[in-house]
C-alpha cells in the first residue's frame, strides 16, 4: 500500500495520554446510524474523496463493517485514524469491550478510545477510565479520551488519576457553542472534537443568517459550519451515505471565512442540544 493521505488535510496534535507528536485529521468521517450492510459503501467512497479519520463505536452496531473496509482499502493503515467507543455499560469490563472492538476493527493497534458518556449516575467512568489509561501504557490504543464530559467530570479523572483526555468529543454547533466547556479545555489542552455539527434536527442550515453566509461565498451552509468548526481549531466529524454530499462536505479546503462571518456565526448561540443531556444520560 501506498501513502495516500491528502496534503491539505489538516490535524491538530494531541498530548496528554497520547504517544509523542500523535496527530488527529481535524476532518473526519463518522458513521453513526448507518447501517452495517452500508456503512462499506460509504466508507469507502469517503476514502476516495480524501478522508483519513473513521470514526464509530461498539453501540453503532457497524464496526466489523468498518473493519472490512479497513482490511481491503488501498490507502495505508498508517496514513488512516480509527476511532472506536466504550458504550455505557461496558464501563466495569473496559478491557474486554475494547479486545472486542478491536477484533471486530481487524486493527492491531487502536488509534483512538473513548469513553462514549459518563453516564454519572452509574459512577464507574473513572474506573473504566483507569483501564484505558493501562491500554495506553501497553501500547494496545495510541490515544485515549472521551465524550460528552462536563467539566466536572474531566475534573475528576483528573483529581483521581491525574491524566487529562487527549480529546472530548461533544455535541458542537453554532447552535450549541459549549463556550464554558471549550475554554476548560483550551485552559488544560484538550482537543475539541464535535459531533452533529450541522445541528440538521435543530433547523440550522435553514437559518437565514447562515444561508447569507453561503451565498456570500458561494457554498453550502454546510460546508460554511464545517468550515467555522475547523478555523476554530475543532476536530469534526461529518456524516452522510449520499455520494455527492461526502465529497461536499469535504470539498471545504478553497475558502476562509471573513472576522464578520465569524461574529455572526458567534452570535447564533441559542444552547440547543439535539442530542442528550450528559448529565442526566444514564443519571
Amino acid at each position: 500500500m501506498t501513502s495516500t493521505t491528502p496534503d491539505h488535510l489538516p490535524s491538530v496534535s494531541l498530548g496528554h495520554a497520547s504517544e509523542p507528536g500523535l496527530r488527529v485529521p481535524q476532518l473526519g468521517f463518522g458513521v453513526w446510524e448507518v447501517p452495517d450492510s452500508e456503512v462499506g459503501a460509504a466508507l469507502a467512497r469517503a476514502l476516495e474523496v480524501g478522508y483519513r479519520h473513521v470514526d464509530t463505536a461498539r453501540i453503532y452496531g457497524n464496526e466489523a463493517g468498518v473493519g472490512r473496509v479497513l482490511a481491503t482499502t488501498d490507502v495505508a493503515r498508517d496514513d488512516l485514524f480509527v476511532t472506536t467507543k466504550l458504550w455505557n455499560d461496558d464501563h466495569a469490563n473496559a478491557r474486554e469491550a475494547f479486545d472486542s472492538s478491536v477484533a471486530r476493527l481487524g486493527v492491531d493497534v487502536l488509534d483512538l478510545y473513548l469513553i462514549h458518556w459518563p453516564a454519572p449516575g452509574q459512577d464507574t467512568f473513572v474506573q473504566a477510565w483507569t483501564t484505558m489509561l493501562e491500554l495506553h501504557r501497553e501500547g494496545r490504543v495510541r490515544s485515549v479520551g472521551v465524550c460528552n464530559f462536563q467539566p466536572a467530570h474531566l475534573q475528576r479523572l483528573l483529581d483521581e488519576t491525574g491524566v487529562l483526555p487527549s480529546i472530548n468529543q461533544i455535541e458542537l454547533s453554532p447552535y450549541l457553542q459549549q463556550r464554558e466547556l471549550r475554554a476548560f479545555h483550551a485552559e488544560h489542552d484538550i482537543v475539541t472534537e464535535a459531533w452533529s455539527p450541522l445541528a440538521v434536527r435543530a433547523g440550522l442550515l435553514d437559518d437565514p443568517v447562515l444561508a447569507q453566509i453561503a451565498a456570500s461565498h458561494g457554498v453550502s451552509p454546510a460546508q460554511v459550519v464545517l468550515r467555522w468548526h475547523l478555523e476554530l481549531g475543532n476536530v469534526v466529524l461529518t456524516r452522510s451515505v449520499t455520494p455527492s454530499r461526502i465529497s461536499d462536505n469535504f470539498d471545504i479546503f478553497g475558502f476562509q471565512l471573513a472576522a464578520g462571518d465569524h461574529e455572526a456565526l458567534g452570535s447564533l448561540d441559542r444552547g440547543r442540544r439535539t442530542g442528550p443531556d450528559p448529565d442526566r444520560f444514564w443519571a
